[in-house]
Order: C-alpha cells, then sequence, then structure tokens
C-alpha cells in the first residue's frame, strides 16, 4: 500500500503541519471493504509517529459522500482534522482519483475539500461554537503568560481558546506542557491579534494576517501541533467578531509556521491552505 507524507496548511515544502495519508482502495483488501481493525490503524499512526494520520477508502455512489475519513494520532483516534483532510485531499487529487470537490464521510458529520486551479484546498468544516467561561486557576501559571479571557469549544473540538495580550506573548510562551492537560478534553489554543513591537511582520509565512496562534494537546500525544485546521474553527468566529469581517488569514506561530485562510458562514467555516507531498513510499504490512 502506498503510504505519504503531505505538508499541509504549508507555504513551501517542509512548513506547515506534516501527516500521513493513506488511500485504502479494494485491491488493497480483497473482500474486505471498509476500514480495517482500529488497533492496526493505530498501529501505523504511531509508526509514522506524525501529529495525525488520515485513512480513507472509497464509498459506494450515491450517497452523502464519496470517501470515508478517519485521522490518528500516535496515541489515539479523534474527531475532527483539518491539515490530515487538507492532505487526503491533496493525495486524491494529485494522484487523479477525484477533482474539484470531495466529500468525506467522518466522525465529526460530512466535510467537503474543494481543490481550486492555483492549487489551494478549501474545506468546508462546521463552525465551533465559542462559550466564554472563567479562566481556570493554574492555565496562567502553565504558559508562563497572563490569560486576557477564556472560551470553550465545540464537542468536536474540546479545546480551551485563551487570548493572551499580544502577538510577541503568544510567540515567546514556553509552557508547562504536562501541565495543560489539566485544562481541557483536547488541548489548548493560544491566540492574539496580529501585531509584533518593533518587527515587520513574519514575512517566512509569504503574506500578512490579522491573528496568531499556539495549540498544545499533551493529552492526544502532540506536545504543539505545528498547523492546526480544526483549531481555526473556533479562531474564525473569535476573531471575525472582533476585527469586523468574516474573511480573515490566521497564522499559528509554531517553528514550522503556516497559513491558514479562514471565511465564516455561519454555521460552516471554510480553511483554505495548501498542501506538498514531500515522502511517497511503500507500507509492507498488510492489516
Amino acid at each position: 500500500m502506498r503510504i505519504r507524507i503531505v505538508d499541509a496548511f504549508a507555504h513551501r515544502p517542509f512548513t506547515g503541519n506534516p501527516a500521513g495519508v493513506l488511500v485504502l482502495g479494494p485491491e488493497d483488501r480483497p473482500g474486505a471493504p471498509g476500514f480495517p481493525e482500529a488497533s492496526w490503524l493505530q498501529q501505523v499512526a504511531a509508526e509514522v509517529n506524525l501529529s495525525e494520520t488520515a485513512f480513507v477508502h472509497p464509498l459506494p455512489p450515491g450517497g452523502d459522500a464519496d470517501w470515508a475519513l478517519r485521522w490518528f494520532t500516535p496515541t489515539t483516534e479523534v474527531d475532527m482534522c483539518g491539515h490530515a483532510t487538507l492532505a487526503a485531499a491533496h493525495v486524491l487529487h494529485s494522484t487523479g482519483a477525484v477533482s474539484g470537490t470531495v466529500r468525506f464521510a467522518a466522525r465529526c458529520g460530512v466535510l467537503s475539500a474543494t481543490v481550486h486551479e492555483d492549487g489551494t484546498i478549501t474545506l468546508d468544516f462546521p463552525t465551533s461554537s465559542l462559550t466564554p467561561v472563567a479562566v481556570p486557576d493554574g492555565v496562567a501559571k502553565a504558559l508562563g503568560a497572563p490569560v486576557l479571557a477564556a472560551y470553550d469549544t465545540a464537542a468536536h473540538i474540546g479545546d480551551l481558546v485563551v487570548e493572551l495580550t499580544d502577538e510577541d506573548t503568544v510567540r515567546g510562551i514556553t509552557p508547562d506542557i504536562p501541565a495543560l492537560a489539566a485544562f481541557a478534553e483536547r488541548g489548548i489554543i493560544a491566540t492574539a491579534a496580529a501585531g509584533r513591537s518593533g518587527e515587520r511582520r513574519d514575512q517566512e509565512a509569504e503574506g500578512d494576517y490579522d491573528f496568531v496562534s499556539r495549540c498544545f494537546f499533551p493529552r492526544m500525544g502532540i506536545d504543539e501541533d505545528p498547523v492546526t485546521g480544526s483549531a481555526h474553527t473556533a479562531l474564525a468566529p473569535l476573531w471575525s467578531a472582533r476585527l469586523g469581517r468574516t474573511d480573515l488569514t490566521g497564522l499559528q506561530a509554531s517553528a514550522r509556521s503556516g497559513l491558514v485562510r479562514t471565511s465564516l458562514r455561519g454555521e460552516r467555516t471554510l480553511l483554505t491552505g495548501r498542501s506538498y507531498t514531500v515522502i511517497d513510499g511503500e507500507l509492507l504490512i498488510a492489516p
């Protein structure tokens, strides 16, 4: 079976967030349609050892979706993942398996990905709810920075969004990663409005941006995720309300860095970015 590693929400190879992608076709499992046992999928994801590995297989025609999609971190299955969905759509399109828009059936519902002529891909995801909550005791200490406000997100995300004072603070935090595991079902999203003191904006990301974020998921086996598409379904409504615009660009200021263009459309959020296949190999251990 072919397995690929794709840099998603990347402005060039070796940036953005790498994801494993395994496309399971009928030829891979004759007489056994669908996904293999979850234990095998989990072992593959642990072997790939990236923040997420996406597994897809085709569905019969005529339904609400074209492909089934599941995501695994090195330690667990997750309900929603943006960057690995972008990576999966990129692989299906670049190999000629699909063209235009592809629909995925996933744990969080039907998601779609549309490939544009310029090579960018737009994901259609559910918008996360945002519920203001009191800043939990200890979260500022765990982050090592003052927290202005906190928000709970929707069930399929399960993150705590925390607003910090400014972009420099978000970039500069060195959190106590194990301590962060106590504050959310999935992880912590630290964010602030764009604006660096005394410096030009990050031209390494090849563009302007409206807000920054960093994401930490110790409970998922991920200390810091390079670029988190699903987090932007919560960041888009937060910053759209603040900035008065529905179309924004977020920079996830990890060591690898990546841009996510967001378009808030009520109950849906569009996430647009680029992907690059950097490794194309063969998985030798069949399910």
